[in-house]
């Protein structure tokens, strides 16, 4: 679809939004193009930071601290640019509210974020045990949804052998 044609059928929707959808799809946008002035200046933090650790001293793979650092960094942006999307999809598919399964699957990249630039040896075991217990509940969580909106994933519509 052409950009023009992306305008026209934007401003056909546009006219026939309420006075709060339109409030709603303003916020969104604005939320859009903050996150992504908050990626692009995070790139580049990261490729500064890459650049740097190489030049610095090469990558050594027993040097866990700057791949937690790195890994963290990379992380950082993929939860933005999921948080971004979520939000794109608000806007462009003119849903009302931000999927949960979106939700649920940023809280679980934040929580393997958390995981990858902790260092073990400076957190309390009950720490590690929350985070562990968040992340198998959110599993869970996004488990059930998925099986909500796709029934097949359960089994459910499959035939079986066994009798009745």
């Amino acid at each position: 679809m052409s950009f023009r044609l992306f305008g026209l059928e934007w401003n056909s929707r546009w006219k026939t939004l309420s006075i709060y959808e339109k409030f709603e799809q303003m916020i969104v946008s604005i939320l859009t193009w903050i996150i992504a002035v908050i990626v692009a200046v995070a790139t580049w933090q990261l490729i500064l930071h890459t650049v740097a650790m190489i030049r610095n001293h090469p990558l050594d793979p027993g040097d866990a601290q700057a791949f937690q650092s790195l890994f963290g960094m990379i992380l950082t942006l993929l939860i933005a640019l999921e948080f971004k999307h979520s939000l794109m999809v608000v806007l462009h598919d003119r849903r009302n509210v931000v999927q949960t399964r979106a939700v649920i699957l940023i809280a679980l990249l934040a929580i393997v974020r958390r995981f990858i630039v902790l260092d073990l040896y400076q957190t309390a075991p009950s720490t590690v045990a929350a985070l562990a217990g968040a992340a198998l509940a959110l599993g869970i969580v996004f488990w059930l949804v998925r099986s909500q909106e796709y029934p097949d994933v359960m089994g459910e519509g499959q035939k079986t052998n066994l009798p009745s």
